[in-house]
């Protein structure tokens, strides 16, 4: 019987933020995998603001390893840096919301 113990120390970002276009009013999705599940002080940030599980902002994790953030109906403003944080391990990506021209 071989019994594994993974220490926080010993977690790796496996697959981490990837830079995000999308239009305003469309909805943002920033994916973060994690090589093991148990890493405690889990945190989402936009632009050194933590985020919080809301109507706009969906927070999710599958399995304690797959972490994801979903922001809805995004606007300009939501442009910015999107930090994960995991324990001591962290993974930023750039969120780019467009506007949309309207021709007359």
């Amino acid at each position: 019987l071989l019994l594994l113990c993974y220490t926080e120390e010993a977690a790796v970002i496996v697959s981490g933020l990837k830079n995000t276009d999308v239009f305003v009013g469309e909805s943002a999705t920033f994916t973060c995998e994690l090589s093991h599940p148990g890493v405690k002080n889990v945190q989402w940030w936009l632009d050194g603001s933590p985020l919080h599980n809301n109507f706009v902002t969906e927070i999710s994790q599958q399995d304690g390893m797959i972490h994801t953030l979903t922001l809805n109906d995004v606007a300009c403003h939501d442009s910015g840096t999107v930090t994960f944080r995991a324990g001591s391990l962290l993974s930023s990506a750039k969120l780019l919301v467009k506007g949309i021209l309207l021709l007359e």
